[in-house]
């Protein structure tokens, strides 16, 4: 049983003020296997005030600097590699082999994508009568999630430590094992005292206090659209910068001039990735009407030929949701595409055959789907494919951007021209061309009701950035 009752707060670790804990489960064993602390409002408090001191110095850190603490961190994290990735395994149910070439993988290159984009960053600019300079934005609240934890601590921190900016992290109390261990990195790298530091807590206690409290000046956050409303919310009345990066429903358009085989098969396990638990997935398929029969048949095949089970089996191919509310979240919808006329193609309710505990779901995959289906309007967050018809181009993209959303949008077409043209008319911030795979240079953040800003690359730096204009006398 891992202790981690302590909170990372002005360079050293300290007691938390309450005595309030949470036991962190292993959702492939439903047992516990390590204990955090509930903040309160005086650890963020104590936490935001550290950060405040901090920030002048750290603000005044030259590039070099930056660029050179950064570097030291990505020595430690490779250090800590293999460790990380087994925490990320056992808080949140990756299998190993995702756990590494993925989650730990991604989190080690955001820091090193940082690097090169200060060494190019133009963080003052002359034009014409003026000077446009970027300066740190100043204290930041950071609010991660639980399905990509190191990946969306490391896509903030790195910006945030690139701009010269002091920060207080909150990452999900259900994985919060590899936001320990990331901590632990920054202290070994030398990052100066009270530039960052960690509370752990629950989000309508410690996230408030975080996204409400005066002395920050920017929330940074990554969950769900309904928390995210309450992260806006709360910090309204300070008036200080929100950037989220919340859910989505994303579509992947198979163009009647795609082979339909292999869109079919990339797009079922691009989506059964991660257990289904990732804000891009493509979880809407839309194929034209007259191939519905094919898709489902090659889905189905597809994706009950995933082998699910223990994480740290080497021949696992997907693990279990995160927790028992995912789980039971996840039973429910599928439930609910039953009851409301989608055809089960294959998977269902319950555990796969043969594993009798363990948050596991069976990949499932729904066709005939319409998009005013419960299954096809909610993000479902779990190993559920939606397959749907559409009559036309025309009728695709009508039905790919009839949704709150717009993370994200995959198009397959034999013709990447064509790809590209539907591509450009859908409204979401990433759209992926024919299986492309991601680039961490590439800014990564929604339109509508996923969310406003932008992480990594150049772009992520900006977002914990403040721009001023220094004007200067004619002549």
């Amino acid at each position: 049983m891992r202790d981690l009752k302590k909170f990372y707060i002005d360079g050293e670790w300290v007691a938390p003020s309450g005595a309030r804990t949470l036991d962190v489960i292993n959702p492939a064993t439903e047992e516990a296997f390590a204990t955090i602390a509930l903040g309160t409002n005086a650890d963020v408090d104590r936490a935001v005030t550290a950060a405040r001191r901090a920030f002048d110095s750290f603000a005044a850190t030259s590039r070099k600097d930056r660029i050179a603490l950064l570097e030291r961190i990505v020595e430690q994290y490779m250090a800590r590699f293999q460790e990380l990735a087994e925490a990320i395994s056992d808080e949140m149910g990756a299998p190993m082999k995702l756990a590494l070439e993925a989650q730990a993988a991604s989190g080690v290159g955001h820091f090193q994508t940082m690097i090169a984009v200060l060494r190019n960053f133009d963080f003052v600019e002359e034009r014409v009568g003026f000077e446009l300079v970027r300066e740190p934005v100043g204290v930041c609240a950071l609010i991660t999630p639980w399905n990509w934890p190191a990946n969306q601590i490391a896509c903030k921190v790195a910006p945030a430590l690139g701009a010269g900016c002091a920060m207080v992290l909150k990452p999900s109390e259900i994985a919060p094992v590899s936001g320990h261990i990331i901590a632990e990195i920054l202290h070994a790298a030398g990052v100066p005292k009270g530039v960052f530091n960690l509370v752990d807590g629950l989000g309508p206690e410690v996230g408030a206090a975080m996204s409400s409290h005066p002395q920050v000046d920017m929330v940074s956050f990554t969950g769900s659209t309904r928390a995210g409303i309450e992260v806006a919310r709360n910090a309204a009345p300070t008036v200080k910068r929100v950037a989220q990066e919340l859910g989505g429903k994303s579509a992947n358009i198979i163009l009647p001039d795609a082979d339909l085989e292999r869109a079919v098969r990339s797009g079922v396990r691009s989506m059964m990735s991660n257990t289904g638990q990732s804000c891009n997935a493509p979880s809407r398929m839309l194929v034209p009407a007259d191939a519905m029969d094919k898709a489902m048949a090659i889905a189905s095949a597809v994706a009950s030929a995933i082998r699910v089970g223990d994480p740290k089996d080497p021949g696992t191919q997907m693990g279990p949701l995160s927790s028992e509310a995912q789980w039971n979240k996840v039973q429910a919808l599928i439930e609910k595409g039953v009851q409301e006329g989608a055809v089960l193609a294959c998977g269902g309710t319950g555990r796969p055959e043969g594993l009798n505990r363990g948050y596991y779901a069976k990949p499932t995959v729904f066709g005939r789907v319409s998009n005013d289906m419960t299954i096809a309007r909610e993000e479902i967050f779990g190993p559920v494919l939606s397959i749907l018809p559409y009559k036309d181009e025309e009728d695709a993209i009508r039905i790919a951007n009839d949704t709150d959303y717009g993370l994200a949008g995959y198009v397959y077409s034999g013709d990447i021209e064509h790809a590209r043209r539907v591509g450009g008319r859908i409204r979401a911030g990433q759209i992926s061309l024919n299986g492309a795979g991601g680039n961490l240079n590439a800014p990564f953040g929604g339109y509508k009701q996923s969310g406003n800003g932008r992480e990594w690359g150049a772009m992520g730096l900006e977002e914990f950035l403040e721009t001023k204009a220094v004007l200067r006398p004619a002549g």
